[in-house]
């Protein structure tokens, strides 16, 4: 006969996991609708820059601006920046991430890393790469931005990393959320694209001025477009992988709950089963 009381200790159990899965759920939702406005609104923009620099590029000279221009290999080395979370119980999405980084760079010695996220600079701290910097423990992270702007520009300017890539998890949907891998230094430019993205229009104090201009803040759009959908799929996975901990807590309670009243039904019956066998005894 099952342990009645240890079954019910585990179904008190599952009682309380579920509250605090479920708790957790809702937390996740609120920041998820803040975060997916912030994204969804950081999308609108950083289109809007990114044709505006087309528009620029397809009317000046290109070829000479530093960001534009591809290193002939001076160190081999490539930037990788990678936006994971600072806490789990969010599912598999920093684990899918983590698959995808290791399919594309699977020769970390050729590539200089910088995290923002805990779990991404334990990731590479794992692997024994080279961490050029950790950006973790500034939140929210969209502070970062600024910093990060700062530093790969710099690297690839002074001809530290011949290229810059950045690593995320694109926001699709509330279910859906991707890995994606994006090189953002060099740039490169369609700049048939550009004639045909817009119209004729004037500019002062002149195009190449605003180009110049605009190039640093479309590179750091770049960044915060990542850290958005990054905090955007955090707030998602977690709010679905708690829903789904809730739902299981829910149904392992329901089964327990059958174990448990089929284990009682069993003590009732063997204690009327003793009860008639000692009045029998007595007859």
């Amino acid at each position: 006969m099952a342990n009645i009381r240890l079954i019910k200790n585990r179904i008190k159990s599952a009682k309380n996991i579920s509250q605090i899965t479920r708790a957790m759920e809702l937390v996740a939702a609120s920041k998820m609708r803040k975060a997916q406005s912030a994204a969804l609104s950081g999308k609108l923009y950083a289109q809007k820059i990114h044709d505006m620099v087309f528009s620029l590029a397809s009317r000046t000279d290109i070829t000479n601006h530093p960001l534009l221009a591809t290193h002939s290999l001076q160190t081999g080395k490539r930037l990788v920046i990678i936006v994971s979370t600072n806490k789990g119980l969010c599912g598999g999405l920093n684990s899918t991430l983590f698959r995808a980084i290791l399919k594309e760079y699977a020769n970390t010695s050729a590539f200089e890393f910088v995290t923002l996220g805990k779990k991404s600079a334990d990731f590479i701290a794992q692997l024994k790469g080279s961490l050029k910097a950790d950006f973790s423990d500034k939140v929210p992270f969209v502070d970062n931005v600024p910093a990060i702007t700062q530093l790969l520009t710099d690297m690839y300017l002074t001809g530290a990393v011949d290229g810059v890539d950045i690593v995320y998890n694109e926001f699709v949907s509330v279910l859906t959320q991707a890995p994606r891998i994006k090189t953002i230094l060099p740039l490169t430019l369609d700049v048939a694209q550009g004639r045909e993205a817009t119209g004729e229009f004037l500019i002062e104090p002149g195009v190449r001025e605003v180009f110049d201009a605009l190039l640093p803040h479309y590179l750091e759009n770049q960044v915060r477009d990542a850290v958005l959908q990054g905090e955007a799929s955090e707030q998602s996975a977690r709010m679905i992988a708690m829903r789904n901990a809730t739902d299981n807590a829910l149904s392992f309670m329901d089964e327990l709950t059958l174990v448990y009243n089929k284990a009682r039904q069993e003590k009732i019956t063997y204690e009327i089963s003793d009860m008639v066998t000692a009045r029998l005894a007595t007859e």
